[in-house]
């Protein structure tokens, strides 16, 4: 199954690590973490700069204009651990 995360951007589910609102970057956790993955380049914008969720990957981390709540419910059921 893939996720369709806005801006023809397609990515496998099952490299999906989680979905969050980018709105809880308010914490200093959350903002440090970002920076060093931006540091790193392995943060992908693809939200034309009005970002609204992050989505982490095994390899990368995206930006996107959709909300956190449109994106988990297209993913619907994530599957955990060794449930796939």
């Amino acid at each position: 199954m893939f996720l369709h995360l806005g801006a023809d951007t397609v990515i496998p589910l099952r490299n999906v690590i989680a979905i969050l609102d980018l709105s809880i970057t308010n914490s200093s956790n959350t903002s440090d973490y970002l920076k060093n993955v931006k540091a790193k380049n392995k943060i992908i914008d693809i939200s034309n700069n009005s970002a609204k969720s992050f989505i982490i990957t095994d390899q990368n981390i995206y930006l996107s204009a959709i909300s956190s709540q449109t994106l988990k419910k297209r993913a619907g059921y994530i599957p955990v651990g060794d449930e796939e």
